[in-house]
């Protein structure tokens, strides 16, 4: 089969031709039709210190798809040969405390598919059974293959109600970008999305943004205090990793609002704790993951239903032979999520 692999320890990625895996004890071997790419691909084929300390090459990398079960290994339940599936990547223990108590998503011995063991940017791929999600047959393979990063924009939004809420997303990334398709369509009352990349911003006005901002043109101050009457936004969600974009939009949540913090940040961000978090009795929340698998139950209704269209959040399509376009346009900033067409659907 052919595979995008992260040979060496450098910048970069290879395609190669390698035997397709067996499905070992407790796995099923999944045909991968579609597959896009994620921050954490683009950190691997840019050898970013945070991939550079964590990963061991060789690796195929890749995480997010959509494709269908082709063989059981020995000890699964028997899948239907056929059954379109997608994934949960982070591959938890079933032994620590956080995986007795219901919380798998905080593993301490978790692994990740496409960075501590083989991913998904490949013709066919291993998966432990009990990480397969059976997808909808109302939701097509190409919106399929985007479930996993919308469960974290899913957990990033919904830590609370939003129902009649203002809310200010900082980051037009494909996760902000998800935030606010979702606000929408769960009743937030205004959503405000800052970003400096003007293509981005157009993405999130089509995908349900009341108001875009970019920061390198003006200051959030004004228009956002504007846009909620002085008062500040109830919910923030920082979805960028920017200590700047942290640093001016935690003042603007009114006092008793909420955060959720999902964005990577490099190295430590400082906050005035004081001022802008215990005296204003603000919530925080960090947000890693999804909750597995309850939150891919609620994003699975929310697309079959139709009730939530992030449609136009795909906007290029390459064949897994191009690899390093979609890489370059990513890095490039003008694009939305960027899929890789790998095998024709049964």
């Amino acid at each position: 089969m052919l595979a995008v692999i992260k040979e060496a320890q450098a910048p970069g990625l290879a395609l190669k031709e390698i035997p397709a895996p067996k499905p070992g004890p407790g796995e099923v071997l999944v045909k991968i039709n579609y597959a896009s790419i994620c921050g954490t691909d683009s950190l691997i084929y840019n050898w970013a210190p945070w991939a550079a300390g964590r990963m061991k090459p060789p690796v195929i990398v890749g995480h997010e798809f959509a494709g269908e079960v082709v063989e059981n290994g020995p000890g699964t339940s028997g899948m239907r040969p056929g059954t379109r599936v997608s994934a949960e990547s982070h591959i938890f223990c079933g032994r620590c405390l956080q995986c007795r108590t219901g919380r798998p998503e905080i593993c301490r011995e978790l692994k990740i598919m496409g960075v501590d063991r083989d991913g998904v940017f490949a013709q066919y791929a291993a998966i432990p059974e009990r990480n397969i999600w059976v997808n909808h047959p109302d939701i097509p393979d190409q919106i399929a293959t985007l479930q996993e990063p919308l469960g974290n924009a899913v957990d990033t939004l919904l830590a609370e109600d939003v129902a009649g809420k203002r809310i200010l997303i900082t980051g037009a990334g494909p996760i902000g970008l998800m935030c606010a398709a979702l606000a929408r369509t769960c009743g937030a009352a205004r959503v405000i999305v800052s970003d400096p990349n003007e293509y981005r911003l157009s993405l999130a006005e089509g995908l349900g943004a009341d108001i875009v901002l970019n920061p390198k043109v003006a200051p959030l101050k004004g228009p956002v205090l504007t846009a909620t009457a002085g008062d500040g936004v109830d919910v923030l969600l920082e979805v960028s990793g920017s200590k700047g974009a942290l640093r001016d939009a935690l003042p603007l949540v009114t006092p008793g609002g909420r955060v959720s913090l999902l964005g990577i940040f490099r190295g430590e961000a400082q906050l005035s704790l004081t001022e802008t978090v215990i005296f204003k009795k603000l919530r925080i929340y960090g947000i890693t993951g999804r909750r597995i698998f309850s939150t891919w139950q609620t994003l699975s209704r929310l697309l079959s239903s139709r009730r939530l269209d992030i449609s136009k959040l795909i906007t290029h399509e390459f064949a897994l032979s191009d690899f390093r376009e979609g890489f370059e346009l990513m890095e490039s900033g003008r694009c939305g999520k960027v899929l890789f067409r790998i095998n024709t659907p049964s």
